[in-house]
């Protein structure tokens, strides 16, 4: 549906390197690297509110045309929400989002306001300007501006940074429901990998404006070729066994009581409850330190074994 061709960007310096990819309808694809990849540059040129050195972007055929050739940038189909907000400051939130939506009837109009101030726990500030909200509620607001346009193709940047928890958890079902019902496409972007394990169909990681590796987050998480690349995603242990470096994540390791070359001895040093599981951490006879997740204390153990999930 979304196809994005050859696109480079360049001022005085590489931005993007020759990014290809392509998002199908009802498809969430995560992209995922530190400050300074290239991401938000990229979501920008998809959007068509700003102009890439080369190549081009296609909505079910059609390009995207940016800046050079618009008088107002941006396509109707494709919604972007950025770090910038871009609300109207000095409107209120409820008028904030109701001018996304004029065209429609006023009782669906009606509705679809009270939804989306209720999902985005807005519905308290309907009548304050934007201008005087924290961050967080800012960027739910956005949110909120983006979905009440029912794009075919949501861009997000950055989503969950100023999110609670229980937020989060809303959004990402309405995300999700959402793909379910009107098939629509999403791109969420994050230096947190994490973020991205439970939500996206395909991951792609980025580093210096170009896509190096892409995959289905499990093989990611679980198979990343570099440690830089398998901290995007979380915690991550990196050993010296007999010799070879072995890396595995907190989840990947059985106990045994045996000293045999395969096992590693460990010396408990604390434990963190975390409410889900509990975070155990140690250090090896190398001075190597390491976490370990269970759902108990482990301060017991003495040796533990790698034991790769995939």
């Amino acid at each position: 549906m979304l196809e994005v061709k050859s696109v480079t960007l360049n001022f005085n310096r590489p931005i993007l390197d020759g990014i290809n990819f392509n998002l199908k309808e009802g498809e969430i694809i995560g992209i995922v690297g530190k400050s300074g990849a290239g991401k938000t540059s990229l979501l920008k040129i998809m959007a068509g509110i700003q102009e890439p050195t080369t190549g081009s972007v296609e909505l079910s055929g059609e390009k995207v045309r940016g800046p050079l050739v618009k008088l107002v940038p941006g396509h109707p189909e494709i919604q972007l929400v950025n770090q910038d907000f871009h609300l109207d400051t000095y409107h209120t939130v409820e008028e904030n989002i109701r001018e996304q939506i004029l065209y429609l009837p006023l009782k669906e109009r009606n509705q679809l306001i009270e939804e989306l101030l209720t999902l985005m726990e807005l519905a308290e500030f309907r009548n304050q300007k934007a201008t005087t909200l924290s961050g967080g509620e800012q960027q739910r607001l956005a949110l909120a501006r983006a979905l009440a346009c029912e794009p075919r193709v949501l861009l997000l940047d950055e989503p969950f940074v100023h999110l609670d928890g229980r937020i989060r958890s809303k959004l990402i079902s309405y995300l999700l429901e959402l793909r379910k019902i009107r098939k629509t496409s999403f791109v969420l972007v994050s230096h947190d990998g994490a973020e991205m394990l439970s939500l996206a169909d395909r991951i792609f990681c980025m580093k210096n404006g170009k896509f190096y590796r892409s995959g289905k987050p499990k093989d990611l998480y679980y198979k990343s070729k570099t440690i830089e690349e398998a901290r995007l995603f979380g915690a991550v242990n990196s050993v010296n066994l007999n010799g070879n470096r072995k890396v595995f994540r907190p989840d990947e390791f059985l106990i045994t009581s045996q000293k045999d070359e395969n096992n590693i001895r460990v010396q408990f040093l604390r434990v963190l409850f975390t409410g889900p599981v509990c975070e155990n951490y140690f250090m090896t006879e190398k001075n190597e330190k390491i976490v370990l997740f269970d759902f108990k204390s482990l301060e017991n153990v003495e040796f533990i074994r790698v034991e790769k999930k995939i």
